[in-house]
C-alpha cells in the first residue's frame, strides 16, 4: 500500500479491497500532472470519511491517439490489465478503477511507493520471481511498453508494474525490457496459473474483459496463454515490432 502520509483523523487503505473501495468512492483532490507522461496523468489524494491515500487519475479526455490503438480505449485498457493481474493472484498491477473524476470518467489507480535505494537499471536484469511473473503477465496482456520506469520495488519486497494503456493490441506488440528469459521453460507455477488463466478468460474474466476490449482483443489474448501452455516456454521477439522500449527508462 501507499505510504503517503495522511490526515490526523485518516489512515490509509490496509488491503486492496480497502484500496478498491477508497479509488471507487473516494473524493479526489488534484495536486499535480506527471509531465513526463504521453498521456494526461494527474496525481493528488483521494479521501472518504476514514480513508485516505494519493493516487493517479488519467482522464479518457487527456489520452493522446495514437495510431495502432482506437481513441479513448487506453483506461479500458489500464482495467484490463489490472482485471487480468488481480485473476493470476500475482499482484502485478496496483488497485485500479474505472469512474468518473474531475475531468470525466478516467483510470484511477492507488499510486504506490518505490523503494529509492532500488537501482533500476540493475535491478531489471535480476533473476528474480516477481520479474519473471511480471514478464509472463506481460505476454498475456500484450504489453507494448513495459520499460524500466514501470517496474516499482517496494520496500516490503513487492514489485509492481504500472502505465499498462498500451496493451491487449490484436497484433504482436510485446516490448519489453525483460527478454532475460526469452525461449526458456516456464516455471511450474506458471503454468498453474496460465492453465486456471485459460479457464477463467473462457468464463467470468472473459465476460469482464469484453466490457473495455473488442471480441477479438479478448480472442486474442485467449490465443496467447493458449501459445504459452502449448510451447511451455517463455515467448520470444517476433521480428516484426522493435523488442525494447524506447526510451528505456
Amino acid at each position: 500500500m501507499s505510504e503517503q502520509p495522511v490526515g490526523a483523523d485518516l489512515r490509509p487503505p490496509a488491503d486492496d479491497a480497502e484500496a478498491q473501495c477508497l479509488l471507487r468512492d473516494g473524493v479526489i483532490d488534484l495536486e499535480g500532472r506527471l509531465l513526463d507522461a504521453s498521456n494526461v496523468t494527474l496525481v493528488g489524494a483521494i479521501r472518504t470519511g476514514t480513508l485516505e491515500a494519493e493516487c493517479v487519475y488519467k482522464p479518457v479526455a487527456g489520452e493522446r491517439p495514437l495510431w495502432d490503438f482506437p481513441d479513448g480505449t487506453l483506461a479500458g485498457r489500464e482495467i484490463s490489465a489490472f482485471l487480468v493481474s488481480e485473476a493470476t493472484g500475482w499482484g502485478v498491477v496496483p488497485p485500479t478503477v474505472l469512474r468518473e473524476g474531475p475531468f470525466g470518467p478516467g483510470m484511477v489507480q492507488l499510486w504506490i511507493d518505490g523503494d529509492e535505494s532500488v537501482d533500476l537499471p540493475a535491478f531489471v536484469r535480476r533473476d528474480d520471481p516477481a520479474l519473471r511473473r511480471m514478464a509472463v503477465f506481460d505476454a498475456v496482456v500484450n504489453n507494448a511498453d513495459r520499460k524500466g520506469g514501470h517496474i516499482i520495488p517496494t520496500t516490503a519486497g513487492h514489485v509492481y508494474g504500472v502505465d499498462h494503456g498500451i496493451c491487449f493490441s490484436v497484433d504482436p506488440k510485446l516490448r519489453t525490457l525483460l527478454w532475460r528469459w526469452a525461449g526458456k521453460p516456464l516455471p511450474e507455477d506458471a503454468v498453474a496459473v496460465l492453465e486456471r488463466l485459460a479457464d477463467e478468460l473462457r468464463g467470468e474474466l472473459g465476460e469482464q474483459l469484453h466490457e473495455h476490449l473488442t471480441r477479438r482483443e479478448v480472442r486474442c489474448t485467449q490465443q496467447r496463454v493458449a501459445e504459452m501452455l502449448r510451447t511451455g516456454r517463455h515467448p520470444e521477439p517476433s521480428g516484426e515490432w522493435p523488442a525494447l522500449p524506447w526510451p528505456p527508462f
